[in-house]
């Protein structure tokens, strides 16, 4: 027997908001996370702290969403947890998890880090099970969700001292590299030209792998494992910054050649490697100790957080429009239980 969340034959105004979400939305929890992440190494702690809770009310609300689809409509939560784009909560509770390290409150960056383990061994054979052509920009989500979970297991193992966390931090680590590298051999190249805004993540995936090595060097040397081969360990760091740093160019060019101006939810996977990649420089700056990656970095996040902030502009028009669109009609509608689901289609839940 269907839900629902009031009574009565006809569904919900919230009824119809929640069944327009899909899982797609975690883009917008993994942006806003990693821009309030930006904000506050370069100084800006109150607006870092304004862009952390709302990061935190979106990922509550997709919490919600998505609890209420497994009671409700097991059989199209089934069918999105086979997407790449499941995956988007795995790394927005990192990412969201490492915004929170940054400002302090550990026990929650640690309650998220559990959380999103617990939700990436759920999901993640399913979705590598169901891998379809063409590869997407969506398809690196593995590869960001793997490295989210290293870059957050090893901010606490520093915290912390804790060996077992940072050992579990290379591990995934290195699997997440392995996830890249069959990944990218199979990236078609023209999805730079087509892709809606998740093209992006072919470089945003490669820029978590680098800063998740930069964040085990620093953990490393605070466990005292890298004394003998710290340089060493910071040329790695800066050799996968190098790497992460040569998407910039064919991602600016084809924006430039090919700009695509409308909103699409899928913009938000724009938002994220833009932000990640200032993260990633002040990261690589303190391993290494070459100052002129933090300068790049302060700059590039404020470029990022001009072009979140636009595309959040385009969220907040798209969410009332969506919200507006639901209102019920004049004219009667048929009961649910006489009217059978909408089907999903793929292009709703995989970009």
């Amino acid at each position: 027997m269907r839900l629902t969340l009031a009574t009565g034959s006809r569904p919900t105004r919230s009824r119809q908001v929640f069944d327009a979400v899909t899982p797609v939305a975690g883009d917008v929890v993994m942006g806003i996370a990693i821009l309030s992440v930006d904000l506050h190494a370069v100084g800006q702690p109150a607006a870092a702290a304004v862009l952390l809770w709302f990061a935190t009310a979106t990922w509550l609300f997709l919490a919600c969403v998505f609890a209420l689809r497994v009671l409700d409509e097991r059989g199209r939560f089934v069918r999105e947890a086979r997407s790449p784009a499941a995956l988007t909560g795995v790394a927005g509770s990192s990412v969201l998890g490492t915004a929170f390290a940054a400002q302090g409150y550990y026990p929650v960056a640690a309650a998220l880090l559990a959380l999103a383990g617990v939700s990436w061994v759920l999901l993640l054979s399913s979705v590598l099970s169901h891998r379809r052509s063409p590869v997407t920009g969506a398809s690196f989500l593995p590869t960001v969700a793997t490295q989210g979970l290293a870059v957050l297991s090893a901010t606490l193992a520093a915290r912390n001292g804790t060996a077992w966390l940072l050992v579990a931090a290379i591990a995934v680590w290195v699997l997440g590299l392995g996830f890249y590298t069959v990944t990218v051999t199979r990236f078609d190249p023209h999805q730079l030209l087509t892709g809606h805004g998740d093209h992006w993540v072919a470089g945003g995936a490669l820029a978590i792998s680098a800063l998740a090595c930069a964040k085990i060097v620093q953990a490393g040397a605070v466990l005292g494992w890298l004394t003998a081969t710290r340089g060493l360990s910071a040329d790695v760091a800066l050799a996968f910054w190098c790497l992460a740093m040569l998407w910039l160019g064919p991602l600016i060019a084809t924006e430039v050649v090919r700009p695509r101006l409308s909103y699409d939810l899928r913009r938000w996977a724009t938002v994220f490697p833009l932000g990640m990649y200032a993260v990633l420089g002040f990261a690589v700056s303190q391993v290494t100790g070459i100052g002129g990656l933090g300068t790049f970095a302060r700059w590039w996040t404020w470029l990022a957080v001009a072009v979140g902030l636009v595309v959040l502009a385009g969220f907040v028009r798209h969410s009332w429009q969506v919200v507006r669109a639901t209102a019920p009609a004049s004219a009667p509608l048929r009961p649910r239980s006489a009217t059978p689901s909408a089907p999903v289609h793929s292009k709703d839940i995989d970009p």
